[in-house]
């Protein structure tokens, strides 16, 4: 398995294929041969680099040690901390602009676009499908070969609840490293890597846990650092988007079950509006499931990304500009000192950095269903 990965980065700004400077690429471009005076005007240093700044767990952290340093080493220690989107932005702890609207989100959007070419907006996804083949066919098998309930009945008991959220524990333990593997791919610019295979993700998950194939440094979490975050994550976007689900569902239908139904002798408009009636219910309450569990468990989400990418020699877009690229090289020592770490040196917006995509995403979403409902009426009325 071949990485684009370097082993070691300090930083490469992208100036854009329009740049006169740039020729054909990273492709052709060696990341540890080139002179530093050739590109001393590529690189674009990391103010800081956030977290315990430990490359030993066990050690010290610097900044709990402050107040017994010297005057000037605290005062220079304080000089070099950095200023107080989507994924990439969420994992980028550089990033000045945190992107809480919109409108710095789409024109981070545009200028990815204008110099990587609209595919970059769409990388991962074919990861991110075989992670959810992962999922499902782990809670297939798992529910098979166990007493635990895949689904709930209507007349549930706290057992089953307990058995049905413990099978969601376990089925997100076997895709964490595959999930891992999924995110570094979504985040990864597009300038610096080649087009992955759709399996590649299965074959970095297994290297992952195994140890072998995949480039990382010595800030890279072992994975039993990442199971609580990883279980608590899942365990909580599911029971928020599923009992969203539900209570949506039962408002709409008993809202459709009281208005007036009018009889129609055409059988072409009653298949219509039995359609309209049945799926669109669907739609809205699945639509407002995830839109309140992302939204509540964005923070979480946030850190979870940052513990999952440490250590992965990852190169993201810089999502100030949208044309550079940037190194993770953060040192977090695990999910408590990363959220100290953020709160501390990026404040408790930092939690929200991206929070703009995600109010497009369910835009486009909201946009896309509407657009659903008025074609569906027009055939009603045409009918």
């Amino acid at each position: 398995m071949t990485s684009r990965r370097p082993d070691s980065f300090e930083g490469l700004g992208y100036r854009g294929r329009e740049d006169p400077s740039f020729s054909g690429g990273y492709s052709g471009r060696s990341f540890n041969n080139s002179s530093g005076s050739d590109l001393q005007h590529w690189v674009t240093t990391p103010p800081d680099i956030p977290g315990s700044r430990n490359l030993h767990f066990g050690d010290r952290t610097p900044q709990f040690e402050m107040a017994s340093a010297p005057p000037e080493a605290a005062e220079e220690a304080q000089s070099a901390a950095p200023p107080s989107g989507n994924t990439e932005n969420s994992v980028n702890y550089h990033a000045r602009c945190y992107h809480l609207s919109p409108l710095t989100a789409i024109s981070v959007m545009y200028n990815v676009t204008k110099t990587q070419g609209p595919k970059a907006l769409w990388k991962g996804m074919g990861s991110t499908f075989v992670v959810q083949g992962v999922t499902l066919g782990t809670e297939g098998i798992i529910s098979e070969c166990t007493p635990l309930p895949r689904e709930l009945s209507h007349k549930w008991n706290p057992k089953q609840v307990v058995g049905h959220l413990v099978l969601k524990g376990f089925t997100y333990v076997v895709a964490m490293p595959f999930y891992s593997a999924s995110l570094i791919e979504t985040v990864q610019s597009e300038i610096i890597r080649d087009n992955p295979g759709i399996l590649d993700c299965v074959k970095e998950g297994i290297g992952r846990v195994v140890g072998m194939g995949v480039p990382h440094s010595k800030r890279l979490l072992p994975l039993w650092n990442l199971l609580f975050p990883t279980v608590l994550h899942g365990l909580l976007h599911y029971v928020i988007s599923s009992t969203v689900q539900r209570l949506v569902l039962y408002l709409l239908r008993r809202q459709n079950s009281g208005s007036p139904k009018h009889s129609s002798p055409d059988s072409q408009a009653d298949a219509v509006q039995s359609m309209l009636d049945a799926y669109f219910p669907e739609l809205m309450a699945s639509f407002a499931a995830s839109l309140c569990a992302d939204v509540l468990l964005f923070p979480l989400e946030t850190v979870l990304h940052r513990l999952h990418i440490q250590g992965t020699r990852t190169i993201i877009d810089n999502t100030d500009l949208g044309f550079e690229v940037l190194p993770i090289n953060t040192q977090y020592e695990g999910m408590r000192d990363c959220i100290n770490a953020i709160r501390r040196e990026e404040g408790t917006m930092g939690f929200y950095k991206g929070f703009g995509s995600i109010v497009v995403q369910y835009s486009l979403h909201a946009a896309v269903l509407q657009i659903t409902k008025m074609i569906y009426s027009m055939l009603l009325r045409n009918a």
